[in-house]
């Protein structure tokens, strides 16, 4: 990681929307540097040393069970900020954070946002917005699990991942995709191959290339959209 070495406009959401005094005052202690696909940020009861705003990357946050099955339980992209709990007064979790897909990202010292977090003003109200638009895409995730079908439930994690990354290519093997939808492998193997087959995605040597992005909403569920109008709600259209 490197010092940020200027005060341009930051291409992560929430230090975008800080105002300029607020930014610049965290700038000496913010690192830019690039993450590797599955990296791990924390662990299960894990102390938070360092928090995370990302650029072009994605981070899952995952919950395991005692046989070892896992399910995402939200995406982070350059909307969000991973280690968010550090800030609450959390230093233990019931959830892990990795990478998800590689790329850039902005880290600072888990302590030292607590502190001008702690300050109260422009950064605790975004990051207390943000936070709750955090809540707001699990809770609506575990709805869709109980409710929708694993077709709909791949298009609305593909489109939120499109949104994350800015990108309609990107890295997924379908052993990946499973686990993070909690739903066996096969069951990813028939619903990309109806997307597929409609012409709405093109997956091939464990990439995922959406071709035809207002198609895939139209297979996704009302989920995709509910995620996306609280985001906008609490922090403002991209």
């Amino acid at each position: 990681m490197s010092n940020v070495q200027n005060f341009d406009r930051p291409a992560n959401r929430l230090l975008a929307l800080l105002p300029t005094e607020v930014y610049e005052r965290l700038t000496p202690h913010l690192e830019l540097g690039s993450l590797t696909i599955h990296q791990p940020i924390y662990d299960v009861d894990e102390s938070i040393p360092h928090v995370y705003f990302p650029h072009d990357s994605l981070f899952s946050l995952v919950t395991s069970m005692e046989d070892g099955s896992t399910i995402e339980v939200s995406l982070v992209g350059r909307e969000g900020m991973v280690g968010i709990v550090a800030l609450l007064g959390g230093t233990t979790k019931s959830h892990r954070a990795y990478v998800q897909v590689p790329g850039q990202a902005t880290r600072m010292s888990a302590a030292t946002l607590k502190a001008e977090f702690d300050r109260g003003g422009p950064l605790q109200s975004v990051l207390l917005r943000y936070y709750q638009a955090l809540f707001s895409q699990a809770a609506q995730s575990i709805a869709c699990n109980r409710f929708h079908s694993t077709n709909q439930r791949l298009a609305r994690w593909l489109l939120l991942v499109r949104d994350c990354v800015q990108s309609d290519t990107f890295l997924l093997t379908q052993e990946f995709i499973g686990e993070m939808l909690g739903v066996p492998r096969p069951s990813v193997t028939v619903a990309a191959g109806n997307l597929s087959q409609a012409g709405v995605i093109r997956y091939t040597r464990g990439q995922v290339t959406i071709l035809d992005g207002e198609a895939l909403e139209n297979y996704s569920c009302e989920c995709y959209g509910a995620i996306q109008r609280e985001l906008a709600h609490l922090l403002g259209p991209l």
